[in-house]
């Protein structure tokens, strides 16, 4: 049989308040008392009941994080940050996959408030009206990570996609590359598709490099996609020299899909990825991609939770991490 607070306070000889003291950590126990209360816990194995203590103190502890794609190294990086900073601060995680399927997201949301979760970490996707709208009637603090809300109303945590992709980019042309391919995530992705794009496409404004269509392909994150942007780009008249991609996954598809055509890389193709997830190093040539700090990411995120969780004071609700370029092979010294 499972034993109850009851059960404790019985052997203890102590009221049951007095346990439920012990047990939350109020310091107005005496310590003779709460060191005999804690033997008890021990001897009798008991567990305090998470439903009954949230009921009385109106907090569970427990987050709830919706999470794109768990089997995505990207986001399975930013998860281990999340849940770092969870345990730290005494918090348990409700991981929630969403497929970024937007009827099961806004579904994962009203299931996770209907569990009395303290906050709710969203993380990527495309967050619409539709989600604002939930956003805002939740009576519990909602932040979103690696993705954004256009009007930055919800408090979200991120690099400057657009800056980041620019950057690699005008790298790419301070090398006196004209003919640059973007492989894109979906278009209708605010940071994978449309940020990334304009980053991708004032750096080509600001060398007076005219924005050409042919040379944007559009992928879906996956390791197959990149592999077909590349086909489609080998088909051109004029090949790229040498190709930005949106994410490392796609990047290894695409170094592939030019191997398998005798394309050297870098010596006749120059690659640039985006994360620096662990395939960055895993593909040969090494990938030169941008440095996403999703572990930082996640972690900054919970903590930004448990600051309004617990209605502590917070700066700015907009939070964006500095990133970089990691150059390793698959771009010329």
């Amino acid at each position: 049989m499972n034993v109850t607070i009851y059960d404790v306070a019985r052997e203890a000889n102590v009221s049951m308040a007095t346990v439920s003291r012990v047990v939350n950590g109020n310091p107005n126990v005496k310590p003779s008392t709460r060191k005999k209360v804690l033997e008890v816990i021990e001897r009798l194995g008991y567990r305090p009941n998470a439903v009954a203590r949230g009921l009385a103190s109106k907090k569970t502890t427990t987050v709830g994080v919706i999470i794109p794609d768990i089997s995505s190294i990207f986001f399975a990086e930013m998860a281990r940050g999340i849940e770092d900073i969870a345990t730290m601060y005494k918090y348990n995680i409700i991981l929630s996959n969403s497929d970024q399927n937007k009827e099961k997201e806004l579904h994962l949301l009203n299931t996770m408030l209907a569990k009395q979760v303290d906050g709710i970490l969203f993380m990527g996707g495309d967050v619409t009206e539709e989600h604002v709208e939930q956003f805002k009637k939740s009576d519990v603090p909602i932040v979103l990570a690696a993705t954004i809300e256009q009007n930055n109303i919800i408090p979200s945590v991120n690099i400057d996609y657009e800056q980041a992709s620019y950057d690699a980019v005008h790298m790419l042309i301070e090398k006196g590359h004209k003919r640059i391919a973007y492989v894109t995530g979906p278009l209708n992705d605010p940071i994978n598709g449309l940020k990334k794009l304009a980053g991708y496409r004032r750096a080509l404004e600001e060398a007076n490099i005219a924005y050409d269509e042919a040379l944007v392909v559009e992928g879906d994150y996956t390791y197959d996609s990149g592999i077909e942007a590349y086909e489609k780009l080998a088909e051109l008249p004029q090949r790229p020299t040498a190709i930005f991609v949106g994410t490392d996954e796609m990047a290894l598809g695409v170094i592939h899909g030019a191997q398998d055509r005798g394309v050297r890389i870098p010596d006749d193709l120059e690659i640039v990825g985006f994360d620096n997830t662990r395939l960055a190093t895993m593909v040969r040539p090494k990938l030169t991609t941008v440095v996403q700090p999703m572990y930082d990411i996640g972690a900054v995120a919970m903590r930004l939770l448990t600051k309004y969780m617990n209605k502590e004071h917070v700066d700015n609700h907009i939070v964006v991490l500095p990133h970089r370029i990691e150059y390793r092979d698959s771009t010329k010294n």
